[in-house]
């Protein structure tokens, strides 16, 4: 059995409900994709809380330096990291109050999909959050 991706509509549902997105590796690089991104999903009206041990703030907001340390709920982990690293944030992941994985476009892992899905988590690899919302919520 190979990973796979919601459907459309669920897509739609989960952003279409989503308030706050936990960004993994959100860099404070204004030219990076992760920054750009988070930058456009804030401005269509998410709360964006930086995960990132490099930064002390992205975005006008307060960095964690793991999803473990985020005091807030959390609707959506947004990645933008190596697909490698994809295991080590999953275990972090499934210790949240968050259900949903969402690793951004080129990013893969299968080790991490088997786990989350194992973990009762709605995963989404390779699809970039801000395209998704342009095309199925806007």
């Amino acid at each position: 059995m190979t990973w796979e991706n919601p459907t459309n509509e669920e897509l739609k549902q989960i952003l279409a409900t989503a308030k706050t997105i936990a960004v993994v590796g959100l860099s404070n690089n204004p030219e990076r994709t992760s920054y750009q991104i988070a930058k456009i999903m804030q401005q269509e009206g998410y709360k964006i809380i930086p995960v990132n041990p490099t930064v002390e703030e992205v975005l006008g907001e307060k960095a964690y330096t793991s999803l473990s340390e985020v005091p807030d709920s959390i609707d959506i982990i947004n990645v933008f990291r190596k697909p490698e690293f994809l295991p080590e944030i999953a275990q972090q992941a499934v210790k949240t109050n968050c259900r949903v994985f969402w690793a951004q476009q080129g990013i893969v892992n299968e080790e991490a999909y088997y786990y989350l899905k194992h973990h009762d988590f709605t995963v989404i690899m390779d699809l970039c959050i801000k395209v998704v919302h342009a095309v199925l919520v806007k």
